[in-house]
């Protein structure tokens, strides 16, 4: 598919997908006789992940770390586990993190809440 289908199923703006291709983290993308871009059903997997990763919070430089040991094959199968499993840590921790502020808040509203209800019932 050209890259104006692929912008569309991925939601990424060609700009992007030109970007990611310039900085290594889409790699192999195949030309079509014109020398356009064509990318495969794996490209749209492959972005897909690297969005997921971006939208869990993962820098790009580790994003980028990720793609080239990728690129190396399956030996580097176990650096590339680390770097999900340290990712995943972090995310845990954020997890949390935002649980305590949510719990905080909700405790604030039912403060507001009975505070407003008292009022209105004087």
């Amino acid at each position: 598919m050209n890259i104006k289908k692929f912008s569309e199923i991925t939601e990424i703006s060609p700009y992007t997908i030109r970007y990611y291709e310039k900085i290594g983290l889409l790699r192999g993308v195949s030309r079509n006789a014109s020398g356009h871009r064509w990318f495969t059903e794996k490209d749209i997997i492959w972005v897909e992940f690297i969005k997921r990763l971006k939208d869990t919070g993962m820098p790009l430089e580790n994003i980028l770390k990720y793609a080239d040991l990728r690129g190396e094959g399956a030996s580097t199968s176990a650096l590339r586990m680390k770097i999900l499993e340290d990712h995943a840590v972090m995310l845990e921790d954020k997890i949390a993190e935002d649980m305590y502020h949510l719990k905080k808040l909700k405790e604030k509203i039912k403060h507001y809440s009975e505070t407003i209800e008292l009022e209105l019932n004087t």
